[in-house]
């Protein structure tokens, strides 16, 4: 998270920019959540470093998952903060799953976020359309719940040298998500930061093979299925690589 920021309007509605070429009946959704603040009414633009940190994440699961019916869509909060109890990226990313419902009502949805995106994902997994989960870099803390992680696959990745969300943080929710949820991981992705710039490529394909591997498109990666069937902690502490 960065610092915090006045201004702007809560009231818009959250957008969804159709990523890829379009697909008239999706198989399957995944949805793409940027990061934020701790505290901003600014609103959430699509110039901004958190929005376009998440587009090439996005067009690359678009361009790996076409062919199999899968839609990708990235999400933009109608503002950039978490803004305490008003929780406004969660909220946000419940109205557009429940749009995504009343559009799409038995197609599953992967929710995909990170950093402040990786929170609202995380705690919006109890919604009746969402399957897995994957934060990236993901901000959680001690008091978020994990109740709603049950009966869906759970990924998470962390920088070892991230100075702006939590690896221990990431670490703890993962373990007590292990409690209502026997497809949990973690990974640690040495050498690497907040913005996921040293090993792009690492944090892609760990990305795509978790997706499509729980929608059914390609094969599970390996290095996925041993972390899953790892106990805690060595399934949560699981080395990315390459």
């Amino acid at each position: 998270m960065t610092s915090p920021t006045r201004g702007g309007s809560p009231d818009r509605r959250p957008g969804v920019q159709p990523v890829g070429r379009a697909i008239s009946r999706p198989g399957a959704l995944v949805l793409v959540l940027h990061g934020g603040r701790v505290h901003s009414d600014a609103p959430a633009r699509a110039v901004r470093l958190a929005y376009l940190r998440m587009v090439p994440i996005a067009r690359m699961l678009a361009s790996a998952g076409h062919a199999a019916g899968v839609g990708v869509g990235l999400v933009r909060y109608r503002t950039m903060g978490w803004n305490g109890a008003r929780a406004d990226a969660l909220r946000d990313t419940l109205q557009v799953l429940d749009r995504t419902r009343e559009g799409y009502p038995e197609v599953p949805v992967v929710l995909v976020g990170h950093s402040m995106g990786g929170r609202a994902a995380l705690l919006a997994a109890g919604h009746p359309s969402v399957v897995a989960v994957c934060g990236l870099a993901p901000w959680v803390g001690p008091v978020d719940p994990v109740a709603q992680l049950a009966g869906r696959a759970v990924l998470l990745a962390h920088g070892d040298r991230d100075r702006i969300t939590s690896p221990a943080g990431s670490l703890e929710f993962a373990t007590r998500a292990r409690a209502v949820s026997d497809r949990v991981c973690r990974f640690e992705v040495h050498g690497d930061g907040h913005p996921m710039l040293r090993r792009r490529r690492a944090w892609c394909d760990l990305t795509r093979t978790f997706v499509l591997g729980e929608l059914g498109v390609e094969p599970m990666a390996p290095q996925i299925t041993n972390a899953f069937g790892t106990p805690a902690p060595y399934g949560l502490r699981a080395e990315l690589t390459e």
